[in-house]
């Protein structure tokens, strides 16, 4: 059914116009605008005469949630359509209350005035969100580059969201072009008169992307579907005039409301609360997330690791318990082989299957070992974040993957030359071990692609 909600002041509302329009407005002010008291003890932790990245990008996160408690580091928490029913009912009783008491002539509402400032709220709350995705795509960080471990993963061995975001994460200058439309389309959705337009884009944008998120099984396809049902309903303002005018052939007139500013300061405001939002959430946000993206992408640990110890390592000796494990593909006691990041996490690739940590929504940790992108989708590699210990040569190592949260253990470490690692020590079972780790000069065909050029060749 076509829905038409009437802005023009000249013109009447239909009943079932009214009826539609009371639902829409609670419905969608409650999807906008937080009601949440986390969201404000959030922005008041900011020190917003310097904030940073983090803060922006989780500032433009929120949406409302009722059914999962949230913790320090994912404070929004996993919206679901529960959420979603949960406003809807509470819309549909705060509309019957709203009609009884226009009935009975206790409220005398403007209904044009109030669809202006409804579509303004969308406006702003779907530009701040797709500009915020759109800067984390044109600085490429949503999609890293792959880390060496991934590098060392079989390709069976990753989720199909993980593979997808690492086949982005390889082409960053698609990865920006795709950011520079978001940001594009959110530009356009701050002036109304381009609007329609904004929405347009983002219908088709946000589609694809909750697409992608159903078909690879990623955790972004209900925001996805958030953003997009925002510029469905802005874009169904213009929806019929577009018609009209480019299919039917047909003559169409503009939306004739334009907002009426009694007071002088009221005309100010509107201009100063656009000029901050644009300085904030665009400049500001966009220099931050510039800066981010000349250090190391958000989604990989800050922290050093061990001295010039990056690298693919084999597994040339490894006893548990005074054993001698001899190398086997079988052996799922066995390491396999062990890579050493130039952050602090080390990873494991044993025979045995790891239960592997699927993601979840795009949040931005304080710390390293929240951080979990590198493991995300993995079934064969353990990964350990560590911190070193370097006056007994110990390190300190616990599993990242929340499901294996009780895998800790510490190893001492010896280096006899500038290839070879030798550890030694206790894991979580109580198990003594023995490994020695030979460094491999392995090549990647990426990377030597990179070398080559475009023109150049492959060079192995």
């Amino acid at each position: 059914m076509a829905i038409s909600l009437n802005s023009d002041p000249a013109v009447s509302w239909k009943a079932y116009e009214k009826h539609i329009f009371r639902f829409a407005f609670v419905y969608f002010i409650l999807q906008a605008v937080p009601l949440d008291w986390k969201y404000y003890k959030h922005l008041f932790s900011v020190n917003w005469l310097n904030p940073t990245f983090a803060d922006l990008f989780n500032s433009s996160r929120y949406t409302p949630q009722f059914f999962r408690q949230a913790t320090s580091t994912d404070f929004w928490g996993l919206n679901t359509l529960a959420d979603w029913l949960i406003v809807a009912l509470i819309a549909v009783i705060a509309a019957l209350v709203w009609y009884f008491l226009e009935n009975r002539k206790r409220i005398q509402p403007n209904y044009p005035d109030l669809y202006y400032l409804l579509r303004v709220i969308l406006r702003y709350r779907l530009a701040l969100g797709v500009i915020a995705y759109g800067l984390i795509k044109f600085f490429p960080l949503q999609s890293p580059y792959p880390s060496l471990s991934n590098f060392n993963t079989d390709y069976g061995d990753l989720s199909a969201w993980k593979i997808f975001s690492l086949s982005l994460g390889v082409a960053p200058t698609f990865e920006a072009v795709l950011g520079g439309l978001e940001i594009f389309a959110g530009l356009l959705l701050l002036y109304r008169g381009t609007t329609a337009i904004g929405a347009f884009i983002v219908i088709i944008f946000h589609g694809n992307v909750f697409l992608s998120n159903l078909a690879y099984e990623g955790g972004e396809a209900i925001y996805s579907l958030y953003l997009l049902h925002i510029a469905a309903f802005l874009f169904l303002h213009d929806a019929g005039r577009i018609i009209n005018l480019f299919s039917l052939n047909k003559p169409t007139q503009p939306d004739g409301y334009k907002p009426v500013y009694t007071h002088a300061w009221q005309r100010k405001l509107k201009i100063g609360l656009k000029s901050a939002f644009i300085f904030i959430f665009v400049f500001v946000f966009g220099y931050k997330t510039y800066a981010a993206s000349k250090a190391r992408p958000y989604h990989y640990p800050v922290a050093p690791g061990l001295s010039d110890a990056q690298g693919l390592y084999d597994v040339s000796e490894f006893s548990r318990n005074g054993q001698l494990h001899p190398y086997s593909k079988r052996d799922t006691l066995r390491w396999q082989d062990v890579v050493f990041e130039e952050w602090a996490t080390l990873s494991i690739r044993t025979a045995a299957k790891v239960e592997p940590w699927l993601g979840g929504i795009e949040t931005i940790h304080r710390n390293d070992k929240d951080r979990l992108y590198e493991l995300a989708g993995t079934t064969s590699r353990h990964y350990y974040h560590y911190h070193v210990d370097s006056a007994s040569n110990t390190l300190h190592l616990e599993n990242k993957n929340p499901n294996y949260l009780d895998d800790r253990f510490q190893l001492h470490y010896e280096r006899p030359d500038s290839n070879t690692i030798q550890l030694s020590g206790v894991d979580s079972h109580g198990d003594s071990l023995r490994v020695v780790l030979h460094r491999l000069d392995k090549k990647y065909l990426y990377e030597e692609a990179k070398k080559g050029g475009r023109r150049g060749g492959l060079i192995l």
